[in-house]
């Protein structure tokens, strides 16, 4: 058996036993497919992951930067308690359509709003209307803009707060400090911003499973 084989074995009985689906879930990724969106959303054990941490943190409030078919959201939405509230910045209005009928049929659309945009366009507006505070912000969009996402969140959070980046390993690539790919360069500037921001303090995990290789990076908002 190929590694490749392996991982998406394993995956598949970590997500049997520790993170199943029921029908909301697997109707999100039904339509997410059916309407051509492409297929980069998280797993389902990566999906309890992200749910666990905002039931971890308490959080009453998420940021998600990359809504996509909004199968990432419904999981962070269910940590949420039923005054909570969830913001996902969506740049593709179709993706945004889809996703909304995906939030709603899983009973969500009072604790989700999903805004349609340029996330850097949407992220002063959202700033602008003086929200509380995040209590965990999920960035998952366009990886060139990943280190703006970061200082944004930084804005947007409050000490204790939690922000996690996703699809850090780029195949690898990220340790090439010589590329010059968008995507690369992206994310070592987000990196960077981690390693090196006072008010921050993180660190990045490799992953495998049917997405293939990649990681994530994980950064908790100091005073």
């Amino acid at each position: 058996m190929s590694e490749p084989q392996i991982w998406d074995t394993v995956d598949a009985y970590f997500s049997a036993r520790l993170s199943p689906d029921d029908e909301p879930l697997r109707a999100a990724l039904r339509d997410s497919e059916a309407a051509g969106l492409p297929q980069i959303g998280v797993t389902a054990p990566q999906g309890k992951f992200l749910r666990l941490l905002a039931e971890i943190q308490g959080a009453r409030t998420v940021l998600e930067i990359g809504t996509l078919g909004g199968y990432s959201t419904i999981w962070l939405a269910r940590a949420l308690p039923g005054d909570g509230r969830l913001i996902s910045l969506e740049y593709e209005p179709r993706h945004a359509e889809v996703a909304t009928r995906n939030i709603a049929r899983a009973g969500l659309e009072k604790i989700v709003e999903v805004r349609v945009g340029p996330a850097l366009e949407t992220l002063p507006r959202l700033a602008d209307e003086n929200p509380p505070p995040f209590d965990l912000v999920f960035i998952d969009a366009d990886k060139a803009n990943n280190a703006r996402y970061v200082e944004w969140a930084l804005r947007l959070t409050r000490a204790g707060s939690l922000i996690v980046v996703d699809n850090v390993v780029r195949g690898g690539r990220v340790a090439d400090g010589g590329s010059d790919a968008p995507d690369v360069q992206g994310t070592r500037a987000a990196i960077e911003l981690i390693a090196t921001h006072p008010r921050l303090s993180g660190t990045a995990i490799q992953t495998v499973g049917p997405k293939g290789y990649d990681g994530f990076a994980l950064a908790r908002v100091l005073g």
